[in-house]
């Protein structure tokens, strides 16, 4: 079956009406920001604006050519996410693409082109485009459509296989094009969320992923005769994650936790349907990689939020000793048929800078380095990683990031990631340098339900368990206040998506223990959130949280509703969303700020026509971020002139 895919102007006009009618839709027009130029200040002069924080910069995503020779990344030098090129022997930096801004990136497997991913204003509704490496010549694989899609693999014969909603708008079916932009052919018709994800050596045949709650199942599919056979589904489910196939093809390597609480890297054997674990740290690991000629194994270990980077030659079975590289967050890529290594360091004293590693020899070369913006980065606060128990006696962690030269129990801001499959992690985050700049010290909370902890830590708040979440924030800033790590009569609360919803939940359950708030894209009614979720969710969300449509489980989530206790919150808000937000629509925040506002409330509230999940575009960015240092600042009774450094 080939369907019609629709390009061009029609559909950008299309998008555009859209976003048009949704910000028109609101009639409170002073909600709506209208960022102005970003402009700097001299640097070295007092406490800096957050537009210097946001220009500190290094790599976003990046990915090694097969050959070892190449770096393509993403940057926001320009203010949106973009694609640049790197020798990986060191050199000037080339940018490759000029457009709106781009949300993902890979080479090809014969490393002749880049595909990159590009949706609009944050829609989640992207195409596919097969970019040159020197820039000059693109293609269109899939245009962009109203449906959503996600990038799956690419073959060595060049078939691009991908998943989309075109069929029906609300299940993910798996296609397959090529690299000369054909006309997309529908292969299989899923339900919920199915995604290709590697391409089995010499055979037309996909692995494919199946989202089951946090995990996935792992499926074979051949896109020729349409056969369809089930590997990997554990009863109690389980991650399945970054899946490469042995050269043979008669197994794959992936990361996962089936049947082990922390996730490790193991082996699947296709022909007898066994897994073997292979590497089984003491901790998560959060990215592994596989060369193409089966030598190489690397793989990163999550310690409290800090990675630490392993690799094993295959041949003999021996780990291989790699270079020093900052504490922090990072990234590996290995080339596909080359002993070379990729990292991209995120540490607050080393954000976004590029290594290349020659694994014969063992030498490293910095391909990029980060770009500070007139900061000094010895002003950067590294965090130190602190623990304690809830009231239940389950053992909580976090970050904690304290103002330099603050004498006495500072103002805090605790401050919640979303997912809930995340946790705090070690790299630089602009707006928490920013706070903590400001004088306000932050704690980076990893609840439960949280990742990082292994599989039973992070299922704690599955179903019926998710209100012990809120007695974790609690819990949280008592223990902080009494260590004398925060002032209690000065404690923010803030986070963004499920960290939006806890920072809604945990106002108008416990009114008066904050002095100030942020919701960015939080969920204020989860009957409505959990019936209008994008389908990418969805296929998750009847694990996690549960059946909306079963009459119990739907009273439940009624029951744990913010807009149910909006009239209580009484802690004065600022609240932020997208229009375009696909994930958490924005009639979310529409609903809470209202019933917040008829209550007597104080709410500021940031809607955003060109956005959608996130903040991309750095005027907006730089806007928010203002607004919400202002805000806190204000609240928590500290001085509107910079504090110096």
């Amino acid at each position: 079956m080939v369907l019609r895919w629709m390009y061009g102007a029609v559909l950008v006009a299309l998008l555009a009406s859209a976003a048009y009618a949704e910000t028109q839709a609101w009639p409170h027009l002073t909600d709506i920001p209208k960022p102005g130029p970003v402009e700097l200040g001299p640097a070295g002069q007092g406490n800096p604006d957050i537009t210097r924080f946001l220009l500190v910069r290094g790599a976003g995503q990046a990915e090694i050519s097969p050959d070892g020779k190449w770096i393509a990344y993403s940057a926001t030098v320009t203010g949106e996410p973009q694609v640049w090129i790197v020798s990986a022997s060191g050199g000037a930096p080339r940018q490759l693409t000029f457009g709106e801004g781009i949300d993902g990136l890979t080479w090809t497997p014969d490393g002749s082109g880049l595909v990159y991913v590009a949706d609009t204003g944050g829609d989640e509704r992207p195409g596919f485009t097969l970019l040159s490496p020197d820039g000059a010549r693109e293609t269109v694989l899939v245009g962009k459509t109203n449906s959503f899609k996600a990038y799956g693999d690419i073959s060595a014969n060049g078939q691009l296989a991908f998943a989309s909603t075109e069929r029906n708008g609300s299940d993910f079916d798996i296609y397959v094009t090529d690299l000369k932009g054909a006309l997309p052919k529908l292969v299989h018709q899923g339900s919920f969320g199915m995604y290709p994800r590697a391409w089995r050596p010499g055979a037309p045949e996909v692995l494919v992923s199946e989202t089951r709650g946090p995990g996935a199942d792992i499926h074979l599919l051949n896109v020729e005769s349409g056969a369809f056979r089930t590997l990997l589904k554990p009863k109690d489910g389980a991650q399945h994650k970054d899946l490469r196939w042995l050269p043979d093809g008669s197994g794959f390597y992936l990361r996962t936790d089936n049947g082990h609480d922390f996730t490790g890297v193991a082996v699947y054997d296709v022909a007898s349907g066994k897994l073997r674990y292979v590497e089984t740290p003491d901790a998560d690991i959060t990215q592994m990689e596989f060369s193409r000629d089966g030598r190489w194994l690397a793989w990163t270990e999550d310690r409290g939020g800090v990675t630490d980077i392993r690799l094993r030659d295959l041949s003999t079975g021996k780990l291989v000793p790699l270079p020093a590289f900052p504490k922090g967050s990072h990234d590996i890529a290995l080339a596909a048929a080359a002993p070379v290594l990729g990292v991209r360091t995120n540490s607050p004293a080393s954000v976004g800078e590029l290594f290349s590693v020659n694994l014969t020899t063992g030498l490293a070369t910095k391909v990029l380095e980060t770009t500070w913006a007139g900061l000094d980065p010895s002003i950067m606060a590294e965090p130190e990683r602190l623990t304690f128990n809830a009231r239940d006696g389950v053992l909580l962690s976090g970050l904690h990031y304290r103002p330099k030269g603050v004498a006495g129990a500072p103002p805090l801001l605790l401050k919640l990631h979303g997912g809930p499959s995340s946790h705090a992690a070690g790299g630089y985050a602009a707006d928490v340098q920013y706070y903590v700049s400001r004088g306000i010290a932050v704690f980076d909370l990893n609840y439960r339900g949280s990742t990082g902890s292994g599989k039973a830590f992070e299922r704690l708040n599955d179903k019926r368990l998710r209100t012990k979440e809120i007695d974790d924030l609690v819990d949280a800033v008592e223990w902080l206040a009494a260590s004398g790590r925060a002032d209690k009569s000065r404690l923010a609360v803030g986070g963004g998506s499920y960290g939006g919803y806890l920072t809604n939940a945990v106002l108008g359950a416990h009114p008066g223990l904050f002095k100030a708030a942020f919701s960015l894209v939080g969920v204020s009614d989860w009957v409505k959130a959990l019936e209008e979720a994008s389908p990418s969710l969805k296929s998750g969300d009847r694990v996690e949280y549960g059946d909306i449509t079963d009459p119990k489980d739907r009273a439940f989530f009624a029951s744990i509703s913010p807009i149910s206790n909006a009239a209580k919150i009484k802690t004065p808000v600022l609240v932020e969303h997208g229009a375009n937000d696909p994930r958490d629509p924005v009639t979310e925040s529409d609903r809470l700020v209202t019933a917040i506002r008829a209550a007597g409330g104080e709410v500021v509230y940031l809607r955003f026509p060109d956005e959608g999940h996130s903040v991309v575009k750095r005027a907006n960015r730089v806007h928010m971020y203002r607004a919400i240092a202002t805000f806190l600042q204000a609240k928590l009774g500290l001085p509107s002139t910079p504090r110096a450094p």
